[in-house]
């Protein structure tokens, strides 16, 4: 029988999620709160990973793989999306986001993170 999702390294995985979930969204509720006129879509951007992050962890710890699966796609490809034209149109954003140039303000770690969480679901499938 597979281990669980959430259990054993996966617990590592939740938590960085769940660190993740809190840290995007606390900045994008300040920046919205703040200086949403200065750079709507990165904000908003900033808004969607934070709730990504909390569906993501929340999905892994419960081990329901299908929300997880989703979740960790979704920030995948935000990642790259985000990351690429980040850095082929930087005017487009006058302001960081959480997933800008593939998540350099966090030592990358959003775009390693959705990476791990898919090997992790396909390791307990």
């Amino acid at each position: 029988m597979a281990e669980r999702v959430g259990r054993g390294p996966g617990r590592l995985l939740v938590a960085v999620y769940a660190v993740f979930a809190l840290a995007a969204s606390s900045r994008a509720l300040l920046q919205l709160l703040t200086r949403f006129d200065d750079a709507p879509v990165a904000y908003l951007l900033s808004a969607v990973a934070a709730a990504v992050y909390v569906v993501a962890a929340v999905a892994l710890a419960r081990g329901q793989r299908r929300v997880a699966l989703w979740a960790c796609g979704f920030e995948l490809v935000g990642v790259l999306v985000v990351g690429t034209v980040s850095l082929l149109l930087p005017a487009s954003f006058p302001d960081e986001t959480v997933w800008s140039t593939y998540g350099i303000g966090y030592g990358f770690v959003p775009l390693v993170l959705p990476v791990l969480g898919l090997l992790r679901l396909r390791a307990t499938r």
